[in-house]
């Protein structure tokens, strides 16, 4: 049996990740992704990092980013984790010395198991709906029916999830 944990990803603000914090999220979610509507500069993502509780997981969201720009993130930013959403390889994510979740946009083409092979090094594989064009924060649930039982990762759901 899994514990069920919450991450509320694209806090844009310190106040938000103060309710969510309060309100007893595991993680929060920063996007290091210049076109989302929920980006956050690196001064900002610091301030929130800097005022979150030791027990929150401060992790950072990038989409196809440049090395020099994760190192610089990195170097202000005391992320726990990073959330690569784009076409990342496994040796692309594995660089940085930082646990990684890496996301896949499900689709019936997708074989999950062999996705958790691909990226052997990740700590999770997080699972969004595959809409063409955007790399996730759909608010869609795709079919879970997708997920094999027997997947050998952890899975993180995402995607128009609620309270049922």
């Amino acid at each position: 049996m899994y514990r069920t944990r919450i991450k509320i990803c694209g806090i844009t603000n310190l106040q938000d990740a103060k309710v969510a914090i309060d309100e007893g999220v595991d993680a929060i979610g920063l996007v290091f992704c210049e076109n989302s509507p929920r980006y956050i500069n690196i001064s900002r993502a610091k301030e929130i990092v800097e005022n979150t509780t030791p027990f929150v997981n401060c992790v950072g969201l990038f989409v196809d980013a440049e090395k020099e720009y994760i190192n610089n993130v990195l170097k202000e930013v005391a992320l726990d984790t990073l959330q690569f959403h784009g076409q990342e390889s496994e040796q692309a994510c594995a660089l940085y010395n930082k646990p990684y979740i890496k996301a896949i946009r499900m689709n019936e083409n997708i074989n999950l198991s062999e996705e958790a092979e691909k990226y052997f090094s990740a700590h999770a594989l997080l699972l969004d709906t595959y809409i063409e064009g955007l790399p996730g924060g759909t608010g869609i649930v795709f079919d879970w029916d997708l997920i094999p039982k027997d997947i050998a990762k952890p899975i993180i759901l995402a995607g128009g999830l609620n309270a049922s």
